[in-house]
């Protein structure tokens, strides 16, 4: 039964003013809900999440919606149908809005595979500072019943396509919601490189490596390192470079749509990596050049309509609060 079958079962069956008004409001918001089938992604071995991924998992149940779960998180749910357990990308074909339990680094791995499809995401934090992670597992209910009548805020988040040239042919490629990091697979061991953007040389450096950032990733790895925090509208990106050997350089934002291209000098001896949110890594070899651009896919990310971008910097950062 569907939460359109719901709807009509309770409208035919029981006199409509016998309902408080919000009720026949919800019911009737949920008849026109623009999600119908919901995937659920959860972070695995994690027995908060677990129970987080149950109540919604009976929450949306109950509402009537079609309910899919990424077989890795199915595991954790015994009530789950074998058929509705699917792996990531047909969760992404399916779904119309998909719901990441976990933190940061959950919502990034899903990210990264979810914004091939026009699915909606929205994340229920079981993380530490939770920047992509709107809801509150003690209490999501309300706030998710807004989400599901069609009441939301919707963002489109840019992701960066990265790819490693040799010989002027591509050796790996992958995309970073956050950012990508070039670095030496040592800690603390500086590299060489040069740094295009549109083929035009912008500088050499000899440094720990360079962090080229998303307005998503401002706030992630590139804020450690001394970057700057870019708001989610802006079609910009963040060269910060990673204690780099002089006393000159500093972060550089550049437009989006902008190339960048890092050249590695064939006089690094080491092995070296591009990571990508720090989950995917791709392996350099001196004299490789790394290609950094925007890619065509985005990410629809979801949030409540309460949500505020500067309410999340305030929060998670520990910013003062009014003064009056």
């Amino acid at each position: 039964m569907n939460h359109y079958h719901i709807a009509n079962s309770v409208f035919s069956n029981t006199s409509i003013l016998s309902y408080p008004t919000n009720i026949i409001t919800f019911i009737a918001a949920l008849m026109h809900s623009p999600f119908k089938t919901i995937g659920l992604i959860g972070k695995p071995n994690h027995p908060k999440a677990a129970a987080t991924l149950e109540r919604l998992h009976t929450f949306l149940s109950a509402l009537g919606f079609s309910v899919i779960v990424e077989k890795r998180t199915g595991g954790q749910l015994s009530d789950v149908p074998k058929n509705n357990k699917v792996d990531l990308v047909t969760l992404g074909e399916q779904a119309d809005l998909a719901i990441v339990v976990g933190g940061d680094g959950n919502m990034l791995g899903a990210a990264r595979v979810l914004a091939r499809f026009d699915v909606a995401v929205i994340g229920v934090n079981r993380g530490n500072l939770g920047f992509l992670t709107d809801l509150n597992p003690e209490g999501f209910e309300g706030s998710l019943e807004q989400v599901l009548s069609g009441e939301y805020l919707e963002e489109q988040r840019f992701l960066l396509e990265v790819e490693v040239y040799r010989h002027n042919e591509l050796k790996s490629a992958n995309s970073a919601v956050n950012e990508a990091v070039l670095h030496a697979d040592k800690v603390a061991h500086m590299i060489e490189f040069e740094a295009f953007i549109n083929n035009d040389f912008v500088f050499s450096q000899r440094s720990d490596g360079i962090i080229v950032s998303t307005p998503t990733g401002s706030t992630a790895y590139s804020l450690s390192g001394g970057g700057p925090i870019l708001t989610p509208e802006l079609n910009a990106i963040s060269l910060v470079p990673m204690f780099p050997h002089t006393l000159s350089s500093r972060p550089l934002v550049v437009d989006a749509d902008n190339e960048v291209r890092l050249k590695l000098s064939l006089e690094n001896t080491d092995s070296l990596q591009v990571s990508c949110d720090s989950h995917v890594v791709l392996a350099v070899l001196p004299g490789d050049e790394v290609v950094i651009k925007k890619a065509d896919k985005k990410l629809r990310l979801i949030h409540p309509k309460n949500y505020s971008y500067y309410n999340v910097l305030r929060t998670k950062l520990n910013w003062g609060s009014r003064l009056y």
